[in-house]
């Protein structure tokens, strides 16, 4: 197998996740400093304080991208690293910042593709109101401006939102991300609002600083595949990818179309009627639906496991699990047949080209007596889902590229340090980097472009 000509292949990290640098060059406390700073909300009270170290060693970690051979590289902007303040005057020092990560991609031949926002928000625009508030989608937007302005010419990919399913439902949902709240449903669905809107405001503040960029946003939730080819569990499983419901299986804040319909067709789902959220969805103003409808150049999926699906006699139904059934170290299953139907349900729906904007699995790595990390379970994994990623290109799926989640082990929000999503090992003692097998496994996939597959 081969995927086509021109895939996009790369690797992704996060702001908060990796950088460390807490309280140097100007940046102030986000949600997430607030959050893991509180006794009980994260696993043995880790913070991001320290993470990878990445504020320092962020020429070590691009090297080591370039070792590999992988040439695109997504990566956060930290938020209170450009705007520290209220007042919005943007920081030299965490411009300068990232001035030298961008500048040390295109030194590499690494093409840089830049998450405007991933869970960092300001704790000062928490303070008044955070995702509850339109606000802080303005805010957003600002903030897309200035980095498009100053990185005009020197980047040309950008993801405005990070996954708003999470940002919204484990933020003020259930309260186990930052800032930690349990709002009510009409509460929550207001945070969902305002996400949506922020992509809008940001993207048109991209596009006045630098009409040539490409925009993208990111989103996770349900994807369903069907048991067999069967046309009739085809179908079953492309509706139940898109159903919105709240059941012990899904919450109706966890799926693409919520956030997907109104930035890209104009209109909220179709599948909210009869749902909780329809009275919610009928009192918003339409002139708040057209600044959302900011259509994206691309969409990048965050894809990790999905449902398999069978046509039953009363509609769709989920095929069971059998005991044992595989799952990571996260207890997350494995089913690659998500990278195949699942994404081609998303691109008949949209119509947009697709990428990959995060996949992996967490393993239990550890340095073995050779001294090297090994780790033929995240191997297995990739294959398995590469594999089927090709196959759903194919059918067209329209994928255009890969980012695999993550280039280094990173801070795993409320897991802290216990999970190991890299292809690159930190050990957290000394911060040392070792490339673990599947790096030189991914290096050999991106030279033969998936042919040895």
């Amino acid at each position: 197998m081969a995927f086509p000509a021109g895939f996009s292949w790369g690797a992704a990290s996060a702001a908060y996740q990796i950088e460390g640098g807490a309280a140097e060059g100007g940046r102030t406390p986000t949600i997430w400093d607030t959050f893991s700073h509180t006794p009980g909300h994260t696993c043995g009270g880790a913070t991001g304080d320290l993470a990878c170290d990445s504020y320092h060693r962020w020429n070590e970690d691009l090297d080591l991208l370039a070792q590999a051979g992988i040439p695109n590289y997504r990566f956060g902007i930290g938020w209170t690293r450009i705007f520290p303040t209220l007042d919005e005057t943007p920081n030299p020092a965490g411009l300068a910042y990232y001035d030298a990560v961008v500048d040390g991609c295109l030194a590499r031949g690494i093409t840089p593709w830049i998450t405007l926002y991933h869970w960092d928000l300001p704790q000062y625009l928490e303070q008044r109101g955070g995702w509850r508030s339109p606000e802080t989608a303005k805010a957003l937007g600002r903030m897309a401006g200035v980095v498009a302005k100053h990185f005009k010419g020197r980047v040309k990919h950008y993801f405005t939102i990070n996954e708003p399913q999470c940002a919204a439902g484990l933020g003020y949902g259930n309260g186990v991300h930052a800032p930690g709240l349990k709002l009510s449903e009409e509460q929550l669905f207001l945070c969902v609002r305002n996400l949506v809107l922020a992509h809008g405001y940001a993207a048109r503040a991209i596009r006045d600083a630098d009409p040539e960029a490409e925009i993208g946003y990111v989103s996770t939730g349900k994807l369903c595949y069907p048991e067999t080819e069967h046309k009739a569990d085809v179908e079953a499983a492309r509706k139940a990818s898109f159903a919105i419901v709240s059941n012990s299986e899904n919450s109706w804040w966890f799926n693409h179309n919520l956030y997907l319909d109104p930035v890209v067709l104009g209109a909220w789902p179709a599948e909210c009627a009869g749902t909780v959220l329809a009275p919610l969805i009928d009192a918003i103003p339409a002139e708040e639906l057209a600044l959302a409808h900011e259509v994206p150049d691309c969409i990048g999926i965050n894809v990790y496991n999905g449902h398999e699906v069978r046509a039953g006699k009363n509609g769709p139904e989920l095929v069971p699990r059998y005991a044992g059934y595989p799952r990571t170290a996260l207890k997350w299953p494995v089913t690659p047949g998500v990278m195949d139907y699942g994404l081609l349900y998303l691109q008949q729906r949209y119509q947009l080209p697709l990428y990959v904007s995060e996949n992996g699995q967490s393993c239990n790595d550890r340095i073995f007596l050779d001294g090297q990390v090994h780790d033929p379970d995240r191997i297995d994994f990739l294959h398995r889902y590469l594999t089927a990623l090709e196959k759903g290109i194919a059918r067209g799926s329209g994928v255009k590229g890969y980012f695999h989640w993550s280039l280094t082990d990173n801070y795993e929000w409320a897991s802290g340090y216990e999970d190991h999503f890299g292809l690159i090992y930190v050990d957290y003692r000394t911060m040392r980097r070792i490339p673990k097998d599947s790096y030189a496994w991914y290096r050999q996939v991106i030279a033969t472009n998936g042919a040895c597959l």
